[in-house]
């Protein structure tokens, strides 16, 4: 136990490989909407259209999209008296993290999952489903705290959520332009050149898309690795994150799918996605196979058990 405690000080704190990650993708979707912008003018649109739309999402974005994703998922914060087992989990957790304590918070639902929002620390929120509360030993809902409390570490929601307003405002622009061409180029009896512009518009909104979603789905695969490594360094019991992967992917198949569809529009904040089994490849996903995330943290048990 000494050692697993050495362990996780000398180990836990932001990932530095996430960082990296998160500033390179923030780089070249900055980059696209660079690119994506200099279209739009170059195609004659108003400089002040773009910068109140754009500036009206970011601001959307940032201050209030913790507030839709909860209210979204129907969750609801709740006292210590109410819960005070996930209360005092969090609360050991973040003496533990030296972390502010954020908002705790109930979804009544019986998919068991868990989830964190929140731009900073200080504006977190920790939600845990009553199905996950259900199902899981102390043990194991503390290593699921302790991965979502990596998240809030890590600012990765921050970032997934600054991210996912380039892709946004590039998915709003193309189906602007493909049902309202005519407001770039004049309407009807454009001109050939002005045509041109609005096709061009289109093609790098739709490629600025895609190129989004596919960042966002790397970003939000390797995030979930790093707050897999967190959990197992702050809790020092990788194993009891691996059991809880396990339950918790186990009870999800047996959720109805339709009360799976109710969450999946925020797959990607959940620990494990909050949807049926998934057909598409791997490079779609927003979360890594069950598989590597589980061979990853029996590496990290096996380190912590050679440095004992």
């Amino acid at each position: 136990m000494a050692a697993a405690r050495k362990f996780r000080r000398e180990s836990f704190g932001r990932d530095r490989g996430l960082q990296a990650r998160m500033l390179f993708t923030m780089f070249l979707l900055g980059l696209i909407y660079v690119i994506l912008v200099g279209a739009l003018f170059a195609a004659g649109a108003s400089g002040l259209i773009i910068g109140l739309i754009a500036g009206a999402l970011l601001l959307v974005q940032l201050s209030a999209s913790d507030k839709i994703a909860l209210a979204t998922i129907h969750a609801h914060e709740v006292s210590a008296a109410e819960e005070p087992l996930l209360h005092g989990i969090i609360e050991r957790l973040c003496v533990q993290a030296n972390l502010p304590k954020p908002r705790v918070a109930v979804i009544e639902s019986q998919m068991p999952n868990a989830c964190a929002m929140g731009r900073s620390p200080r504006s977190a929120t920790v939600c845990a489903t009553r199905g996950i509360l259900s199902t899981l030993e102390p043990g194991e809902l503390e290593a699921v705290i302790g991965h979502e409390l990596t998240h809030v570490i890590n600012r990765d929601v921050m970032v997934m959520t600054l991210a996912s307003f380039f892709a946004s405002l590039a998915a709003m622009i193309a189906q602007f332009t493909l049902f309202f061409g005519g407001g770039f180029g004049g309407g009807y009896g454009r001109s050939r050149e002005e045509e041109e512009d609005v096709l061009i518009i289109l093609l790098v909104s739709v490629v600025a898309d895609v190129v989004s979603f596919m960042l966002l789905r790397a970003l939000s695969r390797y995030r979930e690795y790093a707050a897999d490594r967190g959990s197992a360094q702050l809790t020092g019991r990788p194993s009891a994150l691996a059991s809880a992967l396990l339950k918790i992917s186990g009870t999800i198949e047996r959720i109805p799918s339709r009360d799976l569809r109710a969450a999946e529009g925020m797959s990607a904040f959940f620990i494990i996605p909050a949807r049926a089994k998934n057909s598409l490849m791997n490079i779609f996903a927003d979360h890594p196979p069950l598989e590597k995330r589980l061979a990853a943290l029996q590496k990290i048990e096996a380190e912590m058990q050679r440095a004992a």
